[in-house]
Formats: C-alpha cells, sequence, structure tokens
C-alpha cells in the first residue's frame, strides 16, 4: 500500500516497481475498498467473488471477461481505458494474450481467486494482494 496515504502515487511507477503477473499491489485504501494494480498476461483461472462485484480497468493492453451468465457464456473485450463491473457470483475468467495492466477495487481481504473457482494454476498468485514496495 501507499507507504504515505496522504502524498500523490503515479501509477505507472507503482506498476514498474513489481514484476509478477496475476499477483496485484495495493496501492491506497478507499473506505473498506483496497485499490489494487496488477500485470496480468495469458490466462488466470474461472472464479466467482460471492459476496462482492468485482471492478476493473484497463490502464495499458487489453483484458478480456469470459463471463458465466444465466443467459448462458460470452467474453467482453477490455480496452485500455475501458471499465467493467463483474456482478457478485458470476463466474469470470480473465484473460490477456498480450498483457495488460489493470486497476481493480475489491472490498479489502478479497482474495484474487474468489469464494469458488477452479484448479489454481502455479502462475496465479492466490493473495488478499501485496503491500506496495
Amino acid at each position: 500500500m501507499n507507504t504515505h496515504p496522504h502524498q500523490p502515487l503515479e501509477l505507472g511507477a507503482a506498476l514498474a516497481s513489481f514484476d509478477a503477473l496475476w499477483s496485484p499491489r495495493i496501492v491506497t485504501r478507499v473506505n473498506d475498498y483496497d485499490v489494487r494494480v496488477a500485470k496480468v498476461a495469458g490466462e488466470h483461472l474461472w472464479h466467482a467473488h460471492d459476496d462482492t462485484d468485482e471492478f476493473f480497468l484497463v490502464l495499458e493492453g487489453e483484458l478480456f471477461l469470459g463471463l458465466r451468465e444465466a443467459t448462458g457464456e460470452r467474453t467482453v473485450r477490455l480496452p485500455k481505458g475501458a471499465v467493467f463491473t463483474v456482478p457478485r457470483g458470476t463466474e469470470h475468467k480473465p484473460s490477456a494474450p498480450s498483457g495488460a495492466s489493470l486497476l481493480l477495487f475489491e472490498p479489502t481481504g478479497t482474495s484474487t481467486v474468489g469464494n469458488r473457482h477452479e484448479d489454481v494454476p502455479d502462475h496465479v498468485d492466490v493473495t488478499t494482494g501485496h503491500a506496495l514496495g
């Protein structure tokens, strides 16, 4: 998390401070929510957060979100600058074939693999977010 919470934090510098993929860093908190940045490439895993929505903002690159909804399965494409909120309880699978950088809003303590998920591959960090720096 930003060690100087009452000072500006440049997101580019925050992203440059780590290389790990699918391993978000907490840059600040807003009320009971973490603001996280993450670098991603390849595929995550199908998972769902039963008690919270999940907000995505694509800072760089392009993100795809596979969604399993009552009407069936679909994929949404999020180019740089796009936002999308996955509703609570919706199974989803993020992927970024060419890589992406993201900003996420999630309640503090939310796991990167949600409450329900398939087997976690080795390249996915199961975390509630790491401190920045």
